[in-house]
């Protein structure tokens, strides 16, 4: 007799199935011919146990304890006149270890209902309140224990599998909400740049469309050309591709702030080869950064560094704006967690403009690997 689904609530059949158990409740009063009033009487604790036993199905833990120790009592009651109560007692000893939390209260409920049912069988005789045969005794307290012990291991095992649910569904939700962030954070990096530049160009375009139609033109088409590939970043950020590289990102940059009227000095070694993770994450930084630059610093001049240094890389940023601002917007907090989640280091000093320095190992890390020093 096997309860291993019963804490699920789609059953079909097999609690109708498992009630054939309990037709061993009738063969006594079928061979000893039991009267009308013993019919009744068993009858109406059949029907008792019956509301013990779906009630099993319907209520969740620690209530279903209750519809256990009720057919306990039920056991009680019949085993004296009716051999066939030790069926109760199995039942009883079948549902404890899916009635209870822990394998330990399984054991210790398992233990109490063996032990109910023996003291039953031993003390009445002496007592002289009736007799119960070796067969009944046999079948109300040893075969519940290895009904119930065997059920122990499948109650066991279906906790652990719930555990395991558990986990795999905490898993997935932390999936999901971590990919959002890094939506989140790409998409910030992306359009906040792109979107500053269009603005720029734009507004350069308006200042020399009278006087030089040409120049203006030229700014508006470049203007298209890079909404274009903001369309297509976005697509790749969502898709998790999220640079084309740090040289062309550099580049990319130098355009912007010269575009900003900043004047730019880049030594930067495009050379030095970078596991792909590191070299995105130094792009959005550099993105992020000449974004910064241009909306809030009011710099004249920046200068862009990259270098390599005791086996890693240090990018290094600084303009000669205002600075003065030490709170993190969430360009600069999305950035600050990709730099740490590869072991590296973001610092930011915003005395006298703003300096911005990532050192990030040149070797693969995983997540929260060991950093540069």
């Amino acid at each position: 007799m096997n309860f291993t689904s019963f804490k699920t609530r789609e059953h079909g059949w097999a609690p109708f199935v498992w009630l054939v158990y309990s037709g061993f409740f009738f063969v006594q009063p079928v061979y000893d011919h039991f009267s009308r009033t013993q019919w009744l009487l068993n009858g109406l604790g059949f029907v008792a146990f019956l509301f013990f036993y779906l009630g099993l199905f319907l209520l969740e833990k620690p209530r279903g304890i209750f519809h256990v120790v009720g057919m306990v009592v039920l056991g009680l009651l019949f085993l004296p006149s009716n051999g066939g109560a030790s069926t109760f007692f199995i039942f009883a000893a079948a549902f404890v270890p899916f009635a209870v939390e822990t394998q330990k209260r399984a054991i210790a409920g398992l233990l109490i209902v063996v032990l109910v049912a023996g003291a039953e069988g031993l003390l009445l005789p002496k007592l002289g309140w009736g007799h119960i045969s070796s067969w009944s005794l046999f079948y109300a307290a040893i075969f519940p224990l290895i009904v119930g012990g065997s059920n122990i291991f499948f109650a066991e095992r279906n906790r652990m599998n719930r555990r395991l649910r558990k986990a795999n569904e905490e898993i997935e939700h932390l999936a999901k909400v971590a990919e959002r962030e890094r939506i989140a954070r790409d998409l910030h990096d992306v359009l906040g740049h792109t979107l500053s530049v269009i603005i720029l160009k734009s507004e350069l375009a308006g200042k020399v469309i009278e006087r030089d139609p040409e120049q203006a033109g030229k700014e508006i088409r470049e203007v298209e050309q890079i909404s274009r590939q903001a369309l297509s970043d976005v697509r790749d950020a969502i898709r998790g591709y999220r640079s084309q590289g740090l040289p062309a990102e550099l580049a990319l940059a130098k355009s912007t702030l010269e575009t900003a009227g900043v004047a730019v000095h880049c030594d930067a070694a495009t050379t030095l080869k970078l596991p792909a993770v590191q070299e995105s994450v130094l792009s959005l930084a550099v993105r992020e950064a000449v974004t910064n630059v241009v909306r809030h610093a009011q710099a004249r001049t920046c200068s862009l560094r990259l270098e390599q240094q005791n086996g890693c890389c240090r990018l290094e940023i600084h303009d000669d704006g205002r600075g003065g601002q030490n709170l993190e917007g969430n360009g600069l907090r999305g950035m600050r967690e990709r730099v740490e989640m590869l072991g590296g280091t973001l610092n930011r000093d915003p005395v006298a403009g703003t300096r911005l320095v990532i050192t990030l190992p040149l070797k693969e890390v995983t997540p929260k690997g060991e950093g540069c020093t």
